[in-house]
């Protein structure tokens, strides 16, 4: 038998560590070829790593959130044959574990003397049996409304404890609470009441960030602490908007798919940002740089079942109202499935945030570095609006959008809120070269 050491291969994308997020064996399992053995992330892209050889899984060289160095040892196999050429048949052991101190060995019988005649030593007598210890049975409980009984010290002990003696099971003969038993209670709670009734839990559940969770986790300080955000709410009357949308999507097509709120925003966005072009920018804080860029790329916030990603629909300015509800489709449904890569994951210029009907009145977004801006939709509600006359039923929506306040001043914010409702509220004009 020999050892195979697997490394931790080159996953690309120029990166000199990743964090390891999951393992598929663990020590004594047998592998054969080509079997997945852990995956690994990589900012927000999740690689598998297989197998190159079949054996046992001698050692692991990590744990689950553990950021591992490209090239270093992944695991040990135990392989049958020698090692191949060019690779090692050893590696360095892990740290020692601590050994267990070996049980005391009694001492030898010492030897009679050589011209000493044997003793006959008396055959020793079995020891009487001793009964097993019978364990005490529960004292009784007390019917319900039964004093408990207790000694003066032990009710004086309870109600300086601020313990109420009907909740204290009792040890004693005739169940009577003892010193011990105050004792324990106090250690453990109280005890759990009947079927039915309130009880407390004090199990605590420690859930270890790692993989997405723990990406998403350093995202958002990393946007708090460095970005000072500044947040406007506007209301919009999309009444119209939601007439249109009903009205395209009566007859459907795979070219034409049913729309949601989505595209629109993004087309309103398209004109909006021709007209500001330094909200659609990034923001480089340590060379003091905003680099605006002419393509508008906008990201999705989406939730998966492994938590919040940003697929991000590329030139959305090429695009027309269907190509970018097609495009949104494709790139949620990717997402949501976990097979976004790399590249419809990053690039991003501006930022949509979503949470539908479960949207709120209000929100704060969050920006997603290194942009300057994002834009927060709100769920759809009927409201009564006053139309100079009297209260008229309408669709209302808040738009809640955060900006980089060290380069986008309040006017500017504001401006752009002010067309994002033009817009929306008169959605002919989307679909119109102004």
């Amino acid at each position: 038998m020999a050892e195979r050491i697997i490394k931790l291969p080159d996953v690309g994308e120029g990166i000199a560590e990743a964090e390891l997020v999951e393992w598929h064996v663990k020590v004594g399992d047998i592998v054969r070829e080509d079997d997945l053995i852990a995956a690994v992330m990589t900012d927000k892209a999740t690689v598998e790593i297989p197998s190159p050889v079949e054996g046992e899984v001698t050692w692991v060289g990590a744990e689950i959130g553990d950021t591992v160095a490209i090239g270093s040892a992944l695991v040990k196999l135990e392989v049958a044959g020698a090692a191949k050429a060019g690779e090692p048949a050893e590696a360095e052991a892990p740290a020692e574990q601590p050994q267990e101190e070996p049980a005391p060995v009694p001492p030898a019988t010492p030897a009679s003397a050589p011209d000493a005649a044997p003793r006959r030593m008396p055959t020793p007598k079995p020891a009487p049996a001793r009964p097993a210890p019978i364990a005490a049975a529960p004292a009784p409980r007390r019917a319900a409304g039964e004093k408990p009984l207790a000694s003066p010290a032990v009710r004086l002990k309870a109600r300086e404890a601020g313990i109420d003696l009907r909740q204290v099971q009792g040890s004693g003969p005739a169940g009577r609470i003892t010193h011990e038993d105050i004792d324990a209670f106090l250690q453990r709670g109280p005890e759990a009441p009947a079927a039915g009734g309130l009880a407390r839990k004090t199990a605590v559940t420690e859930v270890k960030v790692v993989g997405l969770r723990r990406r998403i986790a350093e995202k958002m300080a990393l946007s708090k602490s460095r970005i000072p955000h500044i947040t406007i709410v506007e209301e919009v009357d999309v009444s119209a908007l939601e007439d249109l949308r009903a009205a395209l999507n009566r007859k459907p097509t795979a070219e034409r798919p049913k729309l949601t709120l989505l595209p629109f925003l993004m087309r309103a966005m398209v004109k909006a940002l021709g007209e500001q072009p330094g909200l659609n920018a990034l923001y480089d804080d340590e060379a003091g740089l905003v680099r605006q860029h002419a393509g508008i790329h906008i990201g999705i916030a989406t939730q998966t079942p492994s938590g919040l990603v940003v697929p991000v629909v590329k030139h959305a300015e090429a695009r027309d109202l269907w190509g970018c509800a097609v495009e949104l489709s494709r790139l949620a449904e990717r997402a949501r499935e976990g097979g976004a890569s790399r590249d419809e994951l990053t690039g991003s210029t501006i930022t949509i945030t979503s949470l539908g009907a479960m949207g709120g009145i209000a929100t704060t977004p969050v920006i997603n570095h290194p942009e300057v801006a994002i834009v927060g939709v709100n769920k759809i509600m009927v409201r009564p609006v006053w139309d100079g006359a009297t209260f008229v039923p309408r669709k209302m929506m808040n738009l809640s959008c955060s900006f980089d306040h060290r380069v986008v001043d309040g006017w500017d914010a504001a401006v752009f809120v002010q067309r994002l409702k033009e817009l929306l509220e008169t959605p002919a004009t989307l679909f119109v070269d102004m």
